[in-house]
């Protein structure tokens, strides 16, 4: 049941805490939802759990009228809230009081039912709870930090906009290959270079996100595009207006588009380093991999777009990635194959453009 068909009340009574996160999932992210069920049953919970932390931080930084030094206060606390060092309860009413009224309402009946969000995670190994309160305790501090850093006129550098993704996804692909090398001991051999391919994983989804919500984050008074490489083109993101093409955007535009490309290569490493037999480990990854590099390849063709619409993917191409990695799941040849075939016309990479975290 989803939360928007409810009759919503302060507090909303669910027969099972499955229940409860399969219906909060639903509606603050339809592709976590998606996702999630694919994985063993083992991780179902924690990893939604994880989804659902992470969300309301999320919240906070999303909010439109709550004040840079709330959003630091709050973001915080909630990450003492994550260790136990704070009051849940106590948390959820002072940031649902001071939440704008646009908010959407399953992300502040996210917020109000954060004890319970918390609760769950008392049924977690220690090993799980300490991967999800390393991963909001990093993520916060670096949304936190981002808000604070906020200017339509974009970050200053490549470098910049890295370390914001990783303060964004990054930490979650962290948080999830922790959680998947305690499940599986085979992935665990390679723990060491799957926590180095999860950042670029992050990185790849979230580069996705943010070409493709330009338009409406600069409506939010944000921009997390990186000048330099724009500089390069003779182009000044504070002069970006949707509606004008100008060349110089459109060339950096292509080289970000790279970038992402290049992340998007050793993702596909990581779902290589997981074990054929893992099929719903692997479906997890793929579906959100093969999505961002189609979404990838649409603004490639559509540089000049003027919203984050324009080059959403179908759900015919949705149910296509799903189809095709069913068939493809464990044969990695045939991944690879697929991949380079919908990257094909991707941008050449560009070499003197820093690409470190």
């Amino acid at each position: 049941m989803s939360l928007n068909q409810a009759v919503v009340e302060d507090k909303v009574s669910y027969h099972n805490d499955r229940h409860f996160q399969d219906a909060m999932l639903q509606d603050v992210s339809r592709t976590f939802a998606l996702t999630i069920p694919q994985l063993p049953a083992a991780l179902r919970d924690v990893v939604g759990n994880g989804y659902l932390l992470c969300r309301i931080v999320d919240t906070i930084e999303d909010d439109p009228q709550l004040p840079t030094s709330k959003k630091r206060e709050f973001c915080t606390v909630f990450a003492d809230v994550v260790k136990r060092r704070a009051d849940a309860s106590l948390f959820a009413r002072n940031l649902d009081s001071m939440l704008a009224p646009t908010t959407p309402l399953a992300e502040r009946l996210l917020v109000r039912e954060t004890p319970r969000v918390i609760s769950i995670g008392d049924g977690f190994t220690a090993t799980q709870r300490e991967a999800l309160e390393t991963c909001v305790a990093i993520m916060a501090d670096g949304m936190a930090e981002f808000q604070e850093r906020k200017d339509v006129a974009g970050l200053p550098t490549l470098l910049d906009m890295n370390r914001y993704c990783y303060y964004v996804a990054g930490v979650v692909g962290e948080m999830l290959t922790r959680l998947f090398c305690e499940y599986s001991p085979e992935m665990a051999r390679h723990k060491e270079r799957l926590m180095v391919l999860a950042v670029a994983f992050g990185q790849t989804l979230q580069m996705t996100n943010i070409l493709k919500d330009i338009w409406e984050d600069r409506e939010r008074g944000a921009c997390w595009l990186p000048q330099d490489v724009f500089t390069r083109h003779g182009f000044d993101l504070a002069d970006l207006k949707a509606g004008r093409s100008d060349p110089g955007f459109a060339q950096g535009l292509g080289d970000l588009i790279a970038v992402a490309h290049e992340q998007a290569q050793q993702a596909l490493q990581y779902v290589f380093l997981i074990p054929r037999e893992e099929s719903g480990l692997r479906k997890f990854c793929l579906w959100a991999l093969g999505m961002a590099v189609l979404t990838l390849r649409k603004i490639d063709r559509r540089r000049d777009f003027q919203s984050g619409q324009d080059v959403k993917i179908t759900r015919r191409s949705v149910k296509a990635t799903i189809a095709v990695s069913q068939l493809a799941v464990r044969k990695n040849w045939l991944l690879k194959a697929l991949f380079y075939t919908v990257s094909a016309r991707a941008p050449a990479s560009v070499p003197v453009i820093s690409k470190s975290m």
